[in-house]
């Protein structure tokens, strides 16, 4: 986002930046297809739209040449609120004959509403590419009793730092709530070598909504990798989650990397499981205990006795299982095996509506539960 925007002050720009965004015509100087992504609802349930862009590398040969890119996005219910952002990109070295075109995005988040985006690139030479179009973002049919985070007609930057610090909350004093969070910090592809950004975004977007919940005010959070079978963090009754310190603990993790020793032991993952389970939910003074994250498909199970000697517990056990296409995996995976042993409730997490009607029924199965509880134990 552009300066001044923020600070409630005039954005400046070239005059001849001006000139090409206000007049709104499509120029080609610089040849370029410029291609409008829709709104479409995130994880994190705020609509991320944006362009994508193709430039014959032809164009671009030379020596250090610079793309500069300028456009506003204006808000149908405050059309004279436009706000502004840049982009620039440093050309590598390209040979005059180079073949096929450079691919390059750019993105911004709104909230409900319409919105007109005027759009420019300029190089070094000053040839410009220019183009303008409109986008809704709408939430539709059972989306619409979602609540989100950024509020209609909103404009904002894109942020792709999904372990910035949360906002506090004000939490509910009366009759609050602890909870402890047990999260397979994992892509959808266990063999994978690094997380597709809607993998992390979804996890951690489990976790946000989680932290703003009001009524809960004590977090524990256990973040474990079935592949490396390791616990990489874990943090007891926090007042709320630390998201930077927990992105920099998941940071040591070596996705597609198994280590060999453990591949000599058959039994490896389901022993972690067992005593991960077994630590976790055989200790713990919490209000419930959710499980989240990607199926984890083992040869054995975590073994009847070890679940026996938790029958007893007295708190609720949740498994949100986080599964893009859950048609192509539609067997009961290890986890929620333990959880339905405990009689736990099952949620799978695929659109980001599950998100928010999953967390709803698990806070009214919390709130349920502890006030029998209290019934029952409450003096006649």
């Amino acid at each position: 986002m552009m300066n001044g925007v923020a600070s409630g002050g005039a954005v400046q720009l070239l005059s001849s930046d001006a000139a090409v965004l206000d007049l709104e015509d499509v120029k080609k100087d610089l040849p370029c297809t410029v291609t409008p992504v829709k709104p479409m609802l995130g994880f994190d349930l705020r609509f991320h739209s944006g362009y994508e862009i193709t430039v014959p590398l032809k164009e671009l040969s030379g020596d250090g040449n610079v793309l500069t890119i300028i456009f506003r996005v204006t808000s149908g219910a405050a059309k004279d609120s436009p706000v502004y952002f840049s982009q620039k990109y440093k050309v590598p070295n390209i040979d005059t004959d180079a073949k096929g075109d450079a691919w390059l995005e750019g993105s911004f988040d709104v909230g409900e509403g319409d919105y007109h985006v005027d759009w420019m690139m300029r190089d070094r030479l000053e040839r410009v590419c220019s183009s303008n179009w409109d986008v809704t973002a709408s939430l539709t049919g059972k989306d619409q009793t979602m609540r989100l985070p950024i509020a209609a007609n909103s404009i904002e930057a894109s942020d792709n730092s999904f372990f910035k610090e949360e906002p506090p909350v004000t939490r509910i004093e009366t009759d609050p709530l602890k909870v402890k969070i047990l999260i397979n910090f994992a892509p959808q592809q266990s063999a994978a070598a690094a997380m597709e950004p809607i993998d992390e975004s979804a996890l951690v977007s489990i976790l946000r909504n989680i932290s703003r919940e009001p009524r809960i005010c004590k977090f524990s959070v256990v973040a474990f990798n079935m592949n490396e079978q390791r616990v990489v963090y874990r943090r007891e009754n926090m007042d709320q989650i630390d998201f930077p310190e927990l992105g920099k603990a998941l940071s040591s993790l070596k996705l597609g990397m198994v280590d060999y020793k453990k591949l000599a032991e058959p039994h490896s993952a389901t022993d972690f499981l067992t005593s991960l389970v077994e630590q976790e939910l055989g200790h713990s003074d919490a209000d419930a205990v959710i499980f989240a994250g990607p199926k984890v498909m083992l040869d054995d199970n975590v073994p009847m006795d070890s679940l026996k000697e938790l029958s007893g517990i007295n708190f609720p056990v949740f498994y949100m299982n986080y599964i893009l296409t859950p048609q192509q995996n539609p067997w009961r995976d290890s986890i929620g095996n333990v959880v339905k042993r405990l009689r736990g409730y099952e949620y799978t997490i695929s659109r980001p509506r599950d998100v928010w009607t999953s967390w709803s029924d698990i806070m009214g199965h919390i709130v349920k539960l502890k006030l029998a509880s209290a019934s029952s134990t409450s003096p006649e």
